[in-house]
């Protein structure tokens, strides 16, 4: 296959993506959106791991979310829930989910996508190891394929997109694993909502990530180094069996 844009964060599943587009497409691109999120040390991160893989292209688009609200994640005020692990995957969608966020990101980066002509599409999307948001999920992820080749001149014309999902059924650990066979550095991906270097470890999403690390026996590449650069003084215990 010949070209990929991957939607990518800097998180651990979109950090997996690219290392996985990089190993299925000749040229791959990335795409970041500085949306308005608390956690923007994610977008600096994602800088310095587009550039580390060398990906043919790094766009950083700028689109203000936090102007609508409704989400812990893009307004300061709605506090960010610390909940049990074993809650985490339970039907109820949180304070955390920004509306339509996906749908959004989607539509944008078709249209970047469009003026290169990208046909393939990936990003990090799950729905095992998630918070329960309905944008992750695989009825949404191919509803949102049908309309992008409804609605644009490139598939119009006989070049279809595809949306790739790689990680759509595989569990966070599956998820790591799957990176590491590719030779993932996972040292600088973020995953922690409040947007600390230094994970909150209360979040859905760091809970999330130790519990990946946790069940494959493995040390975070993150908490490594942040332990080899004193930023830490000891293992974290949720990273501990």
């Amino acid at each position: 296959m010949d070209k990929a844009l991957v939607i990518f964060s800097g998180g651990l599943d979109s950090t997996t993506c690219l290392y996985w587009a990089i190993k299925h497409f000749k040229e791959v691109y990335a795409i970041t959106f500085d949306y308005g999120q608390r956690h923007r040390l994610e977008i600096e991160f994602a800088k310095r791991i587009a550039k580390k893989l060398k990906v043919k292209e790094h766009f950083i688009f700028k689109i203000d979310l936090s102007q609508f609200g409704g989400s812990a994640l893009t307004d300061p005020s709605i506090e960010i829930p610390d909940r049990k692990e074993d809650e985490i995957t339970k039907e109820e969608i949180p304070v955390t989910y920004v509306p339509f966020r996906n749908g959004v990101f989607l539509s944008i980066a078709v249209a970047y996508a469009e003026t290169r002509r990208i046909q393939h599409i990936v990003g990090g999307w799950n729905a095992v190891d998630f918070s329960g948001y309905p944008d992750c999920r695989p009825s949404f992820i191919k509803a949102m394929e049908k309309a992008i080749n409804e609605g644009t001149k490139m598939a119009n014309e006989g070049s279809p997109f595809t949306i790739h999902a790689p990680l759509i059924n595989l569990s966070k650990s599956q998820i790591i694993a799957l990176g590491l066979s590719y030779g993932a550095d996972y040292s600088y991906s973020l995953s922690c909502y409040r947007g600390q270097e230094t994970p909150c470890l209360k979040c859905d999403s760091c809970k999330l990530r130790a519990k990946g690390w946790r069940e494959i026996g493995i040390l975070d590449h993150l908490i490594e180094r942040l332990l080899r650069e004193g930023k830490l003084n000891d293992i974290p215990a949720i990273y501990r069996p």
